[in-house]
């Protein structure tokens, strides 16, 4: 293949999960300019959030033995050009229901760019340590987005207003769709992707119930009804599902690969990496402005050390690879992160920003470590045929993570939250302290 058709669908895979990430993190910023726009309330741009959320959540492990069937370059291309349409949608909404449309479209299209990106690149490069940089680069362009977003969100909606945070996905979506569809190579395995149609049903309701209720706890709170119900329906499915997987001839999920130790371990530390790192992304906006009470800006201004420090060591993790074992790196990434996250136990009101601004950057370099020797350790051991199913159920355990983690700490600072409030109405002789307390946080 030439060296340039290379380049441009490496850069066209970034430019995908940029996208898809992008659009993450960059449109909490214009949310209030949305409601006054759009004349809705706070429960409407909570759903503009949470409707891309659930997307991407549960067609993410479909979205990967429909690749692997239907062929990688197409269903990327195809997401591509989804999510484009879809950011013009959002960015033409006249109210909030066609803007919700838009953002549900947008989730279930990012599905295919992320899920889409690792097969592409594990096939453009055979040799470890090329195959390494790459994946490192891609996970550099994943941590790029994340602290680009709020920063551009905050310039475009000053410029040119809200419907500039998604009209920016235009060119940026047209220049990935032409560079992928001149330079991704087509690969397809008919015969050989899954054919489970009830492992991807039930993957559905598991992986859309479970973010569903994980979004509906954090509003009404964990022993709500619908929270309850959503999480016992993921729980049925998600039985049923492992059923389901142990007798069909070709599973959703390549269980074969899992009697391998490597792959099995790895699996689950992308399940941890979810559960710990990602999930802890959404907390720590939360301390700086609600414990130290910084602004939105300085608060992301505080996370820059995290983001930029996981950007810089997986864009050298193909260097360091070259002069270590990938699983040494990504078992040092895990210690790393471990580590910064128990000293984090101990920060509070007054921890001075030196302190936590250190333990984010420790943070940082074990995520740079982490995700690309994850993903390299993974995508390594997948069949070229499987590439797609592995993707999705690498990105699908880390997705269910983040869910998890997110639920579990938000139960935790709830918790924490309604106890520390009804002492202090206690002391000041209000009655139904307890009762006065939970209403007041959820």
């Amino acid at each position: 293949m030439q060296v340039s058709k290379r380049r441009a669908a490496v850069l066209a895979a970034y430019l995908g999960t940029f996208l898809a990430t992008l659009d993450i993190s960059i449109v909490n910023v214009a949310l209030p300019s949305m409601q006054i726009a759009l004349q809705t309330d706070i429960a409407g741009m909570q759903w503009v959030v949470s409707v891309y959320a659930i997307g991407l959540s549960a067609i993410m492990l479909s979205a990967g033995s429909v690749a692997d069937k239907v062929g990688h370059k197409r269903c990327w291309l195809v997401g591509a050009l989804v999510f484009t349409l879809a950011s013009w949608l959002c960015g033409a909404a006249p109210n909030v229901s066609w803007l919700l449309w838009g953002r549900a479209l947008q989730g279930l299209s990012a599905a295919f760019l992320i899920i889409g990106a690792l097969p592409i690149l594990t096939h453009l490069y055979t040799d470890p340590t090329e195959r390494a940089h790459c994946i490192g680069g891609w996970s550099a362009f994943t941590a790029l987005a994340l602290i680009v977003g709020p920063l551009l969100g905050g310039v475009l909606l000053e410029q040119w207003g809200w419907q500039s945070i998604f009209l920016i996905n235009l060119p940026l979506g047209a220049c990935a769709i032409v560079l992928g569809a001149w330079a991704i190579p087509e690969r397809r395995y008919t015969a050989q992707a899954a054919k489970d149609p009830v492992g991807q049903f039930l993957s559905l309701v598991v992986l859309g119930a479970l973010a569903y209720g994980t979004i509906a706890a954090g509003k009404d709170g964990v022993t709500a009804t619908v929270p309850m119900w959503c999480w016992a329906i993921a729980l049925v499915g998600g039985l049923m599902f492992i059923v389901v997987e142990r007798r069909v001839a070709r599973p959703l999920v390549p269980l074969t690969l899992f009697q391998q130790p490597v792959f099995a371990v790895a699996n689950i530390a992308s399940f941890f990496l979810g559960f710990s790192y990602y999930s802890s992304l959404f907390f720590f906006s939360l301390y700086f402005q609600q414990v130290q009470d910084w602004s939105p800006a300085e608060a992301g201004w505080r996370m820059m050390p995290l983001f930029m420090a996981t950007g810089c060591v997986s864009l050298l993790f193909g260097r360091l690879s070259a002069k270590s074992s990938v699983p040494a790196l990504m078992t040092t990434g895990y210690v790393l992160i471990a580590v910064s996250m128990m000293a984090m136990v101990w920060c509070s009101v007054e921890t001075p920003y030196w302190m936590m601004g250190s333990l984010l950057l420790i943070m940082g370099v074990g995520a740079g470590l982490a995700v690309p020797g994850t993903s390299l350790t993974i995508m390594g051991m997948a069949p070229a045929e499987l590439t797609g199913s592995v993707s999705g159920t690498m990105n699908a355990l880390r997705q269910a993570g983040m869910t998890m983690g997110i639920s579990l700490l938000g139960v935790m600072l709830s918790a924490q939250a309604i106890a520390d409030l009804t002492r202090r109405l206690v002391v000041d002789g209000v009655d139904n302290a307890a009762q006065v307390a939970q209403q007041a946080v959820l």
